[in-house]
């Protein structure tokens, strides 16, 4: 299957593939992006973002050719209609919570002991605007501590901004998808506990009206070859 995927690639013709994907899976694609440029012979054009501004993208008419985005631009109506009926699921991630490197860690253990390390906290670093973001804040509102938590927010402009901001000092804890959490400077506290945990799933898709629907299926077969599958494993991060 592979040795088809890969002879399927390079016998297309070369293209410049314009991919829209979810701004927590930059450290993926730095890592993947090169890796299909080099299978297939297309070029990627990657615009990362949050939820709420893919959905805003799509919906503009900003050119694109696939999509590799949080389950919840789906979601959209107005966005789904400009992207092909069947789509892959590429990843999924659970959330999790960083502390500064050497900082003690809060018990995560149980949904009560969890609620006391957010009150405890002075500070947190999320990313509200984004899929991620509407997810911790229905934990937050199922914690009955929704109003102390937007007090307690450092917003950031970015998942990978996340990370730098806790280890500075900036903030005391940062909470968001497990997978943006690998940065000097900061360890993982541990995941949400069991009771509230969820996965985000990406799914990928080919545009209706895709310039390059070839290389962007080729794009989309890529992701679920070996080589990708173990990269996305080695983000933190469950293939499918």
């Amino acid at each position: 299957m592979a040795t088809l995927v890969m002879a399927t690639m390079t016998g297309a013709q070369a293209s410049e593939l314009k991919l829209i994907a979810g701004g927590s899976l930059a450290g993926l694609f730095k890592e993947l992006g090169p890796q299909f440029e080099k299978a297939s012979g297309h070029t990627l054009s990657i615009h990362f973002d949050s939820t709420p501004n893919i959905i805003g993208r799509i919906n503009a008419g900003a050119p694109f050719d696939v999509v590799v985005v949080p389950a919840d631009v789906f979601e959209d109506a107005a966005a789904k209609s400009h992207l092909a009926d069947r789509a892959i699921n590429v990843a999924r991630v659970g959330y999790g919570v960083i502390v500064r490197a050497g900082a003690p860690k809060p018990d995560l253990s149980t949904p009560d002991a969890f609620k006391t390390a957010l009150l405890k906290a002075n500070s947190i670093a999320s990313v509200p605007a984004s899929a991620a973001g509407a997810y911790i804040a229905k934990v937050y509102e199922r914690l009955g501590i929704a109003e102390e938590m937007k007090a307690k927010t450092k917003v950031q402009t970015a998942p990978t901004a996340i990370a730098p901001a806790v280890a500075k000092g900036e903030a005391e804890l940062g909470i968001f998808l497990a997978n943006v959490f690998d940065a000097p400077g900061i360890e993982l506290a541990g995941p949400f506990p069991a009771e509230l945990q969820q996965e985000l799933v990406f799914p990928a898709a080919v545009a209706t009206d895709a310039k390059e629907p070839a290389a962007a299926k080729a794009l989309i077969d890529f992701l679920q070859t070996p080589a990708a599958v173990a990269t996305i494993s080695a983000a933190g991060m469950t293939p499918g």
